[in-house]
């Protein structure tokens, strides 16, 4: 994610970081060289008798607008949703740590339940990124609960389910009533819809059929646009043609990061910098003195 200050108007226009034009950048200058191409063969063009005008361009390009912005409202409500629930996770290890430690104030082990909370926003992390957690959820769990979490395929899940358990023993224990049980066991039901809603979004992408005809027409249109260009424009062909090019391309490019709000692109969530604030959040609730740093972004302002 990019976290960069607010800019007067001018400097904004020439950032670098931060936009989709580094990733872009090698097919606008494509569409240069193809519309100097033109440009050079214009006197054999006319004569083949086949003239492009602007007209279906124009008509073509206004479609074409409109679809891009359907898929980039879809793509963007993806990532709202993610952002929601990323915020609903910060707000359920909240309360649910405040309530443990109110009704379980001489409770020695809280701490471990705190460890447990914090492995499973990384948990949660690291399965919606596709990264290996046994070095990270190492410094959390005791062997046994490691090698437990490593042993199933939802990490995450299974973390939630030893939180359901070490709730239980207390429980057993008449540490617990039944309704004190039943209310800290709702926080862990939002958790676990937490945990249900990411894998939604992650596992079910914008249908592919309606990307590629999207992504197929965007590129025809940007390779025939010159040819519709030059015969009006000239020499002012390659400019306007990657004008043109950079508004289609790029809104394109942005709707394939925003698909993924999991990710490590520059818009996509700061998965790490939210679990670093949950961590710190429940490690102060707790009054521990081990604490984290907190992330900050990078001197691109990206905070991953």
């Amino acid at each position: 994610m990019i976290a960069r200050p607010h800019q007067h108007w001018l400097p904004r226009i020439l950032v670098w970081h931060g936009s989709v034009l580094p990733k872009i950048s090698s097919r606008l200058l494509l569409n240069f060289l193809l519309s100097i191409v033109v440009i050079m063969i214009l006197p054999w063009y006319t004569t083949l008798g086949i003239k492009l005008t602007v007209a279906p361009f124009s008509i073509l390009g206004v479609a074409i607008a409109i679809f891009l912005g359907f898929r980039n409202n879809a793509c963007y409500a993806r990532y709202v949703e993610a952002r929601l629930l990323w915020g609903q996770l910060m707000i359920a290890s909240r309360s649910l740590l405040r309530e443990v430690k109110n009704t379980l104030h001489d409770e020695p082990h809280i701490a471990e339940f705190t460890r447990l909370q914090i492995a499973f926003a990384h948990s949660l992390r690291l399965q919606l990124r596709r990264q290996p957690p046994q070095d990270v959820l190492a410094r959390y769990l005791d062997e046994q609960q490691l090698a437990q979490v490593l042993a199933v395929q939802t990490p995450a899940n299974r973390i939630l389910l030893m939180m359901g358990e070490w709730l239980a023993v207390r429980r057993r224990e008449g540490k617990l009533s039944d309704i004190l049980f039943h209310s800290l066991n709702n926080r862990l039901n939002d958790m676990s819809s937490v945990l249900a809603g990411c894998e939604r979004i992650a596992n079910t992408p914008v249908p592919f059929a309606y990307s590629l005809i999207l992504h197929r027409t965007v590129y025809l249109f940007c390779i025939m646009l010159p040819f519709a260009l030059v015969v009006d424009l000239h020499y002012m062909t390659p400019f306007v043609s990657v004008l043109i090019s950079y508004t289609f391309i790029a809104l394109d490019t942005l709707a394939e990061e925003l698909e993924e709000p999991f990710g490590m692109e520059n818009n996509d969530l700061p998965l790490d910098a939210i679990c670093n604030a949950i961590e710190i959040e429940l490690l102060q609730m707790n009054d521990e003195t081990n604490i984290p740093a907190r992330l900050t972004a990078d001197k691109h302002y990206q905070l991953t």
